[in-house]
């Protein structure tokens, strides 16, 4: 039994399905040139809607003034896009700032907008899905965070990083975001067929 006490959350979380690449038009990630924060966007100026997973990207570090363009791939008629997960940015494959050990693992999430999602998730006591079981996020968490025996621990980390995404010094990088290889599948796996949007 945990000695902190119990966190008020809401009662109820509806899964509304959303994806996790919903997450990924702003991530916060290790600078390659310092260490710092910096963060990845979709490229501006750029018409939209556009697919998450295929649209043009830009790293930019406000400390060191480091800046990346990322295009997706272009295999004879298709565009190779990226798979969201793991501890990488998918775009970069920079670790992601937000990290932290917890329940013996790594908690990661891709900006402040994702972790408020994850601690609505866990911290509520009645989970209720709106979508299919296999296709939105929360669906695909691991196990050990959508345990109660967790959720204080959960909550916890979460907490964590919601205090690294207010830091960007190279100091204050967390000791669990460094490279690990970890992605969940290949990078570039998804393909687009028929022109590129």
């Amino acid at each position: 039994m945990s000695s902190e006490p119990a966190r008020p959350g809401p009662v109820r979380h509806h899964d509304r399905g959303i994806w996790l690449a919903g997450f990924t038009g702003r991530m916060l990630v290790v600078c390659p040139g310092c260490g710092g924060r910096a963060l990845v966007t979709p490229r501006p100026g750029l018409p939209g809607p556009r697919n998450p997973l295929f649209e043009p990207r830009r790293l930019t570090c406000g400390g060191c003034g480091a800046i990346a363009e990322w295009t997706a791939e272009q295999r004879g008629g298709a565009l190779v896009g990226v798979v969201p997960g793991g501890t990488e940015d998918p775009f970069f494959r920079r670790p992601l700032w937000l990290q932290t050990r917890c329940a013996g693992r790594i908690l990661w999430a891709y900006d402040e907008e994702h972790v408020e999602a994850l601690a609505a998730y866990v911290g509520a006591r009645l989970r209720i899905r709106h979508a299919s079981p296999t296709l939105g996020m929360f669906a695909r968490l691991p196990a050990w965070m959508k345990s109660a025996g967790h959720r204080d621990e959960v909550l916890a980390g979460l907490d964590t990083l919601r205090a690294l995404a207010r830091r960007s010094a190279p100091a204050d990088r967390s000791d669990a975001a460094h490279a690990r290889g970890d992605r969940p599948r290949h990078h570039g796996s998804l393909l687009f067929r028929g022109g590129p949007y």
